[in-house]
């Protein structure tokens, strides 16, 4: 299962949570952790480069939140990111360096890495998203199963127990969703993958792979 640990999914020097997967080799492992990780590290970010708006939400001075969007803490925005008209963080956020949260878009128990963009009408929820990975206009990641069962992360015929109820999509570096795809409960994508418009995706998709449809995964091609 080396395609779904955090050392093969992120770079971790790209996340002011880094010390979050500490001791962890998946990244979901985290999920649980995020809330109490924000309030530990909150008040140790430098006063002249954050600040602290409330009991438990940290701005970074040089990011821009515009007046409409909503942040509930516990909850961390990075440097030079962007929160865009009417976005809803619901808390347990972590926002990157750089990152953009587009207008309509909600967040909920989510790491996102440096230089993230989740710019159009995204639900993001119970999800770690890495380096400059993208979600296109309406994708979202679906983090509860319609059942109510834990969810299990699907690797061939495998079935990985991860104890969680709530767990939408791991979504490696650089990775491209395309618009009004849907990630189910337990995604997780490796490094450098695409993923088709409209897509339904489910399990593991290998590291630089295009996901077209579900038995439809092809490798890319590098010269």
């Amino acid at each position: 299962m080396e395609g779904l640990m955090i050392k093969n999914l992120y770079n971790l020097e790209e996340t002011i949570a880094a010390d979050l997967f500490d001791g962890l080799d998946y990244p979901w492992q985290a999920l649980p952790k995020i809330g109490e990780f924000i309030l530990k590290l909150g008040p140790t970010l430098p006063k002249d480069a954050y600040d602290q708006i409330g009991e438990d939400v940290w701005i970074a001075k040089s990011a821009t939140v515009f007046p409409s969007a909503y942040v509930h803490g516990p909850a961390i925005i990075g440097k030079e990111a962007e929160v865009r008209h009417c976005a809803f963080i619901r808390g347990n956020a972590i926002v990157g360096e750089g990152a953009v949260v587009g207008n309509s878009t909600e967040l909920k128990n989510v790491v996102l890495f440096n230089k993230v963009q989740v710019p159009h009408y995204n639900y993001v929820g119970d999800s770690v998203l890495g380096y400059k990975a993208h979600m296109g206009a309406g994708s979202i990641t679906s983090n509860v199963k319609a059942d109510k069962t834990l969810v299990k992360v699907s690797v061939g015929s495998e079935r990985i127990e991860t104890g969680l109820k709530k767990f939408g999509a791991m979504l490696g570096d650089n990775v491209e969703v395309g618009c009004n795809a849907v990630l189910n409960p337990g995604t997780v994508i490796g490094r450098e993958s695409n993923v088709y418009p409209t897509s339904m995706v489910r399990g593991f998709v290998p590291a630089r792979s295009i996901f077209k449809n579900t038995g439809e995964v092809i490798q890319k091609k590098f010269v």
